[in-house]
């Protein structure tokens, strides 16, 4: 059994599932009383949400309802990068909520140097916004896998292509 095994560790979400989320999220908005009548919308861009609500506070409030539906539709609250709160018209507050997809450089790098410093017979490599992973032996790969998800890392991972 010579042949090798191997995975890519990406930083990726279901964009349907994010659709879903912040629909479910808009209704609950709409519905709750706090809510109701502060004109809030959300509007999912190619890479960025954008809220618009009437107060600061209210923001906070859209923020955790969003982040609720988020999460029971097991979307990393990780892929969220929030901007700087902006004024808007008519007294009103904006922010930009980026997405994070793909894993920056440095984490990549801070990746390959975890798995080199602690599994001695794998071969990380990264190509371009993902880092691949190739051993011998299935079981190691299972293992970093393993202490991947241990690890507190910025980003959301994922882990597919297992071969």
């Amino acid at each position: 059994m010579a042949s090798t095994s191997s995975f890519d560790i990406v930083s990726d979400f279901d964009r349907q599932e994010l659709v879903n989320a912040i629909d479910q999220a808009t209704r609950e908005i709409n519905s709750r009383y706090d809510l109701k009548d502060t004109n809030t919308t959300l509007e999912l861009g190619e890479d960025a949400i954008t809220v618009s609500t009437s107060s600061e506070f209210t923001l906070d409030a859209v923020n955790t309802v969003l982040q609720m539906k988020a999460s029971k539709r097991n979307l990393s609250l990780k892929i969220f990068d929030y901007g700087k709160i902006e004024s808007a018209s008519g007294n009103r507050v904006r922010q930009e909520i980026k997405l994070k997809r793909g894993i920056e450089k440095d984490i990549a790098k801070q990746i390959t140097k975890l798995i080199k410093d602690e599994f001695k017979k794998v071969q990380p490599s990264i190509q371009g916004d993902a880092v691949r992973v190739s051993a011998k032996s299935k079981d190691e790969l299972q293992d970093i896998i393993q202490r991947l998800k241990q690890e507190d890392l910025p980003v959301a991972l994922q882990f597919t292509n297992y071969r």
